[in-house]
């Protein structure tokens, strides 16, 4: 990878830049996709739900068509197509049975939505620590914070790399818990012999934009359970104006909502259900040309795959041994920037930061649920609750998105020129 540009003043100090051109953005759409939208317009069809108990209570042709093809990839025996998945998280955790003031644990490290889902609930989000090497929560954690008001754990497979399900699987049941699997970024990846999301009691993907495959927004939700199947589909539409002639005889949260997908997005979606595979293996590929081209940079560590795993690499993660390097994470980030990588972020995200669950305020100005009578004990929402992923987000971490890009082994090659030419020069940076 070296050539003689790496002597080259680096752009961050007014050198030329490595990558001069943009790259192709990332776009599964294609003809198949145009062709599919096109006759659900032409039908006049754009959505057939109806918000009570009828036989158009399940949607339209395309939404049946969807959810049974996903049924069949992912090896389900129920999937449930959502507006988005947010739209499917909530409903996820309504359908498990979550009461007020229920104890819900879930990592800091992944979208807002994944906590705010239990809150929607007046649940009450616990944070558990991640793994340094993987990113997703770390079971001994998960341990640690169970109380006896634990009923579930929502287990994020954070940037394509599943979480390790036999231990959290192991965990919640011997302590008589549910599990969400958010894996939203993960659609396509193995634990072992099964797709990612479909082992907890309940899974499932997001579809918007930027994701593998997408129909501009959506979301799947995944299970083998039929009781939570039945109260995901009443919560999607309108739960409480269907349980009455349904039959419906559980009425806990049968709050329902119009989170309902059209027909428009499920005919894109059924072709892009067919291109997934593709689509993770041309990831993959990057990936792999990526690791082996950043091989023996002093202080980088490239992503780590677990035995019995495959990535799907929403997101290519790196670690920086700051103290070897004697660079600060931002600085080689701004340096890689100026170089014209883009698609970097200097660390993820720690939820239990947000100003909502450091100031303890959501629902009104008076600190519900957490100063009700529902949340029975002090939640701790201090900074230093979850180290491994504060350290990470503050100093070590810096990941690539591997779906903002249809990226060529050209593109490839500039950016590890990037990388090559940043390190060359890292004793200009210190």
């Amino acid at each position: 990878m070296k050539d003689s540009s790496f002597t080259d003043k680096l752009a961050l100090l007014g050198g030329s830049k490595t990558i001069n051109r943009p790259f192709k953005r990332y776009n599964p759409i294609g003809v198949e996709e145009v062709a599919a939208a096109t006759k659900v317009v032409e039908s006049g069809i754009l959505s057939k739900f109806l918000g009570c108990w009828d036989t158009d209570f399940y949607g339209g042709p395309k939404v049946q068509e969807f959810e049974r093809a996903c049924e069949s990839y992912f090896g389900v025996k129920h999937a449930i197509t959502v507006n988005s998945w947010t739209s499917g998280l909530i409903a996820a955790v309504g359908a498990i049975g979550i009461e007020p003031g229920d104890e819900v644990i879930v990592s800091p490290w992944t979208m807002c939505a994944s906590a705010t889902a239990i809150l929607h609930w007046n649940a009450i989000p616990v944070f558990a620590d991640i793994e340094p090497e993987t990113f997703n929560l770390d079971p001994k954690s998960v341990e640690a914070n169970i109380s006896p008001y634990t009923k579930a754990i929502i287990v994020p497979d954070i940037f394509g790399h599943p979480a390790d399900m036999d231990s959290l699987m192991e965990i919640a049941t011997r302590y008589d818990l549910k599990v969400i699997s958010d894996t939203a970024q993960a659609p396509g990846a193995y634990y072992k012999d099964k797709y990612a999301g479909t082992i907890a009691h309940v899974g499932g993907y997001s579809l918007n934009y930027h994701k593998h495959i997408h129909t501009g927004e959506g979301g799947i939700i995944v299970t083998n359970d039929d009781d939570i199947a039945e109260r995901l589909q009443l919560i999607r539409n309108h739960a409480e104006a269907v349980v009455g002639d349904k039959g419906t005889k559980n009425l806990v949260n049968m709050i329902g909502y119009n989170f309902r997908l059209g027909e428009i997005e499920c005919a894109i979606g059924i072709e892009q259900l067919k291109k997934l595979k593709s689509l993770v293996t041309t990831r993959q590929r990057a990936a792999e040309r990526l690791s082996e081209g950043l091989q023996g940079l002093e202080g980088l560590q490239t992503p780590i795959v677990k035995p019995g795993c495959t990535h799907a690499y929403y997101v290519y993660s790196m670690v920086l041994d700051v103290d070897r390097l004697g660079v600060s994470r931002d600085k080689i980030y701004s340096a890689l920037v100026a170089e014209g990588v883009e698609g970097l972020t200097p660390g993820y995200a720690n939820l239990h930061l947000l100003p909502m669950y450091q100031k303890k305020i959501a629902y009104g100005s008076q600190g519900f649920p957490w100063t009700s009578d529902i949340c029975r004990r002090d939640i701790n929402y201090n900074k230093g609750i979850c180290p491994i992923a504060e350290e990470l987000h503050e100093k070590k971490y810096l990941g690539y998105e591997m779906c903002l890009h249809d990226l060529s082994n050209d593109d490839l090659d500039l950016i590890l020129s990037a990388f090559y030419k940043v390190w060359e020069n890292l004793e200009l940076l210190r």
